[in-house]
Formats: C-alpha cells, structure tokens, sequence
C-alpha cells in the first residue's frame, strides 16, 4: 500500500510537468508560425494608371509578381526622398524579376508621365517593373482610401499633398500581406521612413535607421520562394 501511494504522488508531480513541458513546445511553434509566415490583410484594390512610360498598369498587370505599393510626389521635400532612398535599396537588395514597385503621385498636375520618367531616372530606379504612376487625382484619392493609406483630401488646401509614409506589400495573388509584431498582431502595412533609434520609435528624416527597409525585404524573400 505505502508503494502505490508513492507511485500515485510521483504521478501526480509528472503531469504537471508534462503539461507545461507541452505548453511551451505549443508557444514555441506557435512564434515560430508567427515569424515564418504572412498574414492576409485584403485584397488589392482595382486599379489603373499611367507609368512614366505613358503606358497604362493596372493590378491585373501585376499579378505573378511581388510588389511594393506607396503614395508620394516628385516635388516632395520632406518624407518622399527618405522613401524613394528605401524603395531604391530594396530594389537593389532585391533584384529579381518577379518583384516590382508601384509609387503613385498624389500630385498628377506636376507629375505627368514625363516628369516621373525624369524624376526615375534622377533617382536611380532600374527595374523596369518599377512603375510611378499618375492619373486623375480624385480617383487616386479614393484609390489611397481604398488601400487604407492616408493621403490629404484634394479639396483642402493645407491637407492635399499631405500623405502617409506606409507601404503595402502585395503578393504573387494580389493579396497585401504583412508580418506580425511581437504581440503576434499583423502590422498591416510597413513604414518607408527612417528613424532615430533600432526599434523604429522616432521617425527622422536624418535617421540612420529604417528596420521596416530590413523586414521588407525578408518578407519579400519569403513571398518570392
């Protein structure tokens, strides 16, 4: 009797054990899902616009390939440069084929196709799949709305040309994807920006720092395998 009560009380220590033990091989691999994979935020909104080529290019001319998408203007002084600088080494970093960019003009005034092509070669972008687009201002106002990325409404003079700095990231069947943060929620959308600080915390426009630029090409990688 005293033996079976000794088996009974070492079995009882061992389960709790082995739950735990089960626990944290459960919380392993789930962070390992987390980083390893992407999550599905939406599809692409519809689109169609003119490149700096004047050809027109649509989502639909997309599809089978990674691409970036972000909104600015040439003239821009502040933000645009920091992300054209970022966009520019992802393509470098990148340099396949099957990956592309889309940088659409909130100011189709100034940028007309031959202004984009001049402001494309100004900047260094090389990739033929690199395409800066322009159009009608309204629909690429509702367009922003659409991809959930702020860009100024038209009508207010003070707003118009005021835009976000995130970029989508849209894969092979036009899907945005992104990776999730370390709470295990998808960020949505990656920040062109720089910053002051590794974490990504203050944004600077003299920053030596731009952790989205590293993940977003190791999220692109993920997508082009």
């Amino acid at each position: 009797m005293p033996k079976n009560k000794k088996t009974t009380n070492k079995s009882k220590v061992i389960i709790p054990i082995a739950v735990f033990a089960l626990l944290f091989l459960g919380i392993g691999v789930g962070m390992g899902y987390f980083k390893k994979n992407l999550y599905t935020v939406m599809k692409v909104p519809d689109f169609e616009l003119t490149d700096q080529n004047s050809k027109k290019v649509t989502n639909k001319d997309m599809l089978g390939k990674v691409y970036l998408v972000e909104f600015f203007f040439s003239k821009c002084p502040t933000i645009c440069p920091v992300m054209n600088t970022n966009m520019k080494a992802i393509q470098n970093q990148i340099n396949d084929p099957n990956f592309g960019i889309i940088s659409i003009s909130i100011d189709p005034e100034n940028d007309t196709p031959e202004a984009l092509k001049e402001h494309a070669q100004r900047i260094g972008a090389k990739s033929p799949n690199w395409h800066f687009l322009t159009g009608d201002r309204t629909y690429i106002g509702k367009l922003a709305d659409q991809f959930n990325i702020y860009v100024g409404d038209k009508e207010d003079e003070g707003e118009s040309l005021n835009h976000s700095g995130m970029i989508a990231l849209v894969d092979q069947e036009g899907n945005i994807r992104c990776r999730y943060n370390k709470e295990n929620m998808p960020i949505l959308y990656y920040s062109g920006l720089n910053y002051g600080d590794p974490e990504g915390k203050t944004p600077m426009l003299t920053g030596k720092y731009h952790p989205d630029r590293e993940i977003l090409i190791e999220d692109i990688k993920k997508l082009l395998k």
